[in-house]
């Protein structure tokens, strides 16, 4: 029974893996119904139960992820990140670089503090328009915004998802981030940006048509409720005080983002309905779903074999063993979105833990190799099809060969940045 269940769980859980990545039907749909069966199927074989289930789920990572959702639906219609596209676009004077990383910098930055689709849904239509007004491509703008947004996103807790997940399994604060992942993905951000600007030298050299025509918007035409504005920003300001600190009061990121939330709707009282529909629920079902199927993997024994497999390893050098583990998640994430292989890994390194290993660094190699895999192909991150998906209405849509000549050289630097570094500060990690 115990072999028969290992295999039919494993089965469950990677032939769902291949409906995702595949995209023919709804992650979600696919995930919902991969959770359902592995329930199903545990009962029966006696692995697995619905209350097992339910302590599989994260809620700490889903509540984060939800209070930030609510503050950012409350944030998009003000018109406040048009305003900061605009604002970028002035600034720049119709310069292509000085676009190129005015656009760049403010995505970054967002991305830190945003999860990375919300970040490019808000950025790349006011990009494309901006391209349009001022008669040049919009493609390196939002290749380098999306790219941008995936290495950026790593550097705080609630930047990526898989920080989210990686945060709460190992009870890493906010401030841990900070300090131990924000300086290098700082260098990674500067070492990604200087070889955009080197892959898109032709496009970025070309004398823009309509140059002036940038200096006629006006930002605060984009401000449809700057009052709305100015309150979620305090609110979001506020939210982001807490996380720096919610380790010292022992209370949850996710109470700190349920919070804001909450104090946001009852200052701003905006349509309640509108809010629930701009949330991403499809993605909390997502995320909810994978932590049955692993749960299940579990239960099953699987991940108790991979932990065996990697004990294996133990004459390997720990440094070693870490950036290894940077290259294989980075791999994988470039194919198969990077929250289901994270999902999986965080009981593996877990299992690592309970048999002795010093698995502290092992959480910041998962981080890197996650949010930098991304960047390797178009179907990497969700960020990268969106750009694509909206490249399509330009002149110059993005195409998969086009991202394995722009994302793959990102992606393979950033993590050879990360390993470097890695290596040098792991004693301290």
């Amino acid at each position: 029974m115990p072999i028969l269940a290992i295999i039919i769980s494993s089965v469950i859980f990677f032939g769902s893996l291949i409906l995702i990545f595949s995209e023919k039907i709804n992650r979600s749909i696919v995930a919902i119904a991969g959770s359902v069966l592995m329930i199903g199927v545990g009962k029966i074989m006696g692995f697995y139960s619905e209350e097992a289930a339910i302590e599989a789920i994260d809620f700490n990572t889903l509540g984060l992820l939800m209070g930030m959702m609510i503050l950012v639906a409350m944030l998009e219609p003000t018109g406040f990140f048009e305003y900061l596209a605009v604002l970028a676009a002035r600034a720049s004077q119709g310069k292509p670089i000085r676009l190129f990383l005015l656009l760049g910098g403010i995505t970054t930055v967002l991305s830190m503090f945003l999860d990375n689709v919300t970040t490019i849904v808000l950025i790349a239509p006011v990009t494309i328009l901006i391209s349009e007004i001022i008669g040049v491509s919009a493609l390196p703008y939002l290749v380098a915004e999306a790219l941008l947004s995936n290495t950026g996103g790593v550097a705080t807790l609630v930047g990526d998802p898989p920080n989210v997940l990686i945060a709460s399994a190992a009870g890493l604060s906010f401030n841990d981030f900070l300090v131990y992942s924000m300086p290098i993905v700082l260098v990674a951000l500067a070492g990604a940006t200087f070889l955009l600007q080197a892959l898109f030298k032709k496009e970025l050299s070309k004398r823009p048509r309509r140059s002036k025509a940038v200096m006629k918007l006006n930002p605060a035409e984009t401000l449809n409720h700057p009052e709305n504005a100015r309150r979620v920003l305090i609110v979001l300001g506020g939210a982001t005080l807490f996380f720096f600190v919610h380790h010292f009061l022992h209370i949850e990121p996710s109470f700190v983002a349920l919070s804001a939330a909450s104090v946001a709707l009852i200052w701003v009282q905006p349509d309640i309905h509108e809010i629930l529909k701009k949330v991403e629920w499809s993605i909390l079902l997502f995320f909810g779903s994978l932590f049955v199927m692993v749960g299940g993997l579990e239960h099953s024994g699987v991940l108790e074999i991979v932990v065996t497999l990697f004990q294996n390893a133990d004459g390997m050098s720990p440094v070693l063993f870490g950036i290894l583990m940077i290259w294989i998640v980075a791999a994988l994430s470039a194919v198969v979105d990077n929250v289901p292989i994270t999902i999986a890994l965080i009981p593996v390194i877990k299992g690592l833990g309970e048999t002795g290993m010093d698995i502290s660094p092992l959480w910041w190699a998962l981080a890197f190799g996650a949010g930098f895999g991304g960047s390797g192909t178009i179907i990497g991150s969700s960020a990268n099809i969106i750009v694509a998906t909206l490249s399509e209405k330009t002149r110059t849509p993005i195409t998969s060969a086009l991202w394995l000549k722009r994302g793959l050289p990102v992606m393979l630097v950033t993590c050879a940045i990360a390993s470097i570094l890695y290596a040098l500060v792991y004693r301290w990690l």
